[in-house]
């Protein structure tokens, strides 16, 4: 099974809408802080090693993100109803 790759704007607007810092972020998903900073200063697709744009992933839709696929507006993210 392959899993969405995710753009690192969509993180960014993700901990947006969850107001969360890059260290909220790096706790949450398990990633270290220093890893989260550096991924960020890129475009693009979140690089690295898949494991960690997993954890990433997982601990922004653990907190309640949606990502939203690239569907003809472009990709992009929204908290779930009830979050």
């Amino acid at each position: 099974m392959s899993i969405e790759k995710i753009s690192i704007r969509q993180v960014k607007a993700a901990r947006a809408l969850l107001d969360w810092s890059q260290r909220d972020l790096a706790e949450a998903s398990g990633v270290s802080y220093p890893t989260i900073a550096r991924l960020e200063t890129a475009d693009g697709p979140v690089g690295g090693r898949a494991e960690t744009a997993a954890a990433i992933r997982a601990a922004l839709e653990t907190a309640g993100i949606e990502f939203i696929a690239e569907n003809g507006g472009g990709p992009g993210v929204r908290l779930r109803k009830g979050s």
